[in-house]
């Protein structure tokens, strides 16, 4: 039988269905055991393949960790792009903040991933510039919503520019949600978290006329 021009598109279609299916069930696995405690086997038995279905995709474990943090990194980046592109010129330092936080901070399972994450990178200078990579794009992506908000809203000078506003932002998040992961209050934290933000990007030195 010849080979149509739909064949290599199912081949295609189906091979990243696979490959989705086994990131999710990856992300469920790490989350629950952590990266060190998790086998290949684990992983193919939660998404329902065999090993070959695995080595098609993934030449190792650590192969499809980094492509799993890297995809949810990049999701997570747009999505807090996306919630600070909703306003005007005019920055909505509450609302925007309620966007970010939810954008950022609810899912305790990608936490936890992502901490797995930094304990590799703190060991391998390889692995510490993927995840240098997207805190940089969380803080661009930050940066860019003031710069374009300069001049309709003040922030604090003790920040400095919008990238040291930016630096502060992905610090108390960082802050937050490590007490999150010990206590698992996510109420708590994104309470606290809104209230930090809130105070780190209001200009308090300014007084209502």
């Amino acid at each position: 039988m010849e080979p149509t021009e739909e064949t290599p598109r199912r081949v295609t279609r189906r091979r990243v269905r696979t490959r989705a299916r086994l990131l999710d069930a990856a992300f469920a696995v790490f989350a629950a055991k952590g990266f060190g405690r998790v086998s290949i086997e684990e992983v193919c038995e939660a998404a329902g393949f065999s090993r070959g279905a695995f080595y098609s995709n993934f030449a190792t474990l650590d192969e499809l960790f980094f492509a799993l943090y890297r995809d949810r990194a990049d999701l997570i980046a747009a999505q807090v792009a996306d919630a600070l592109a909703q306003d005007g010129p005019d920055l909505d330092v509450p609302a925007a903040v309620d966007r970010v936080t939810e954008a950022l901070l609810l899912d305790v399972d990608w936490l936890l991933v992502k901490t797995d994450f930094l304990v590799h990178a703190a060991r391998d200078p390889a692995v510490a510039r993927t995840l240098l990579d997207h805190r940089a794009r969380l803080r661009e992506a930050v940066a860019d919503r003031l710069l374009r908000a300069r001049g309709h809203t003040a922030l604090p000078a003790v920040l400095g520019d919008a990238e040291g506003a930016a630096h502060a932002v992905v610090a108390a998040y960082d802050g937050v949600t490590t007490q999150l992961l010990l206590d698992r209050d996510v109420e708590a934290a994104r309470t606290w978290l809104k209230q930090l933000l809130t105070a780190l990007l209001t200009d308090g030195s300014r007084t209502p006329s």
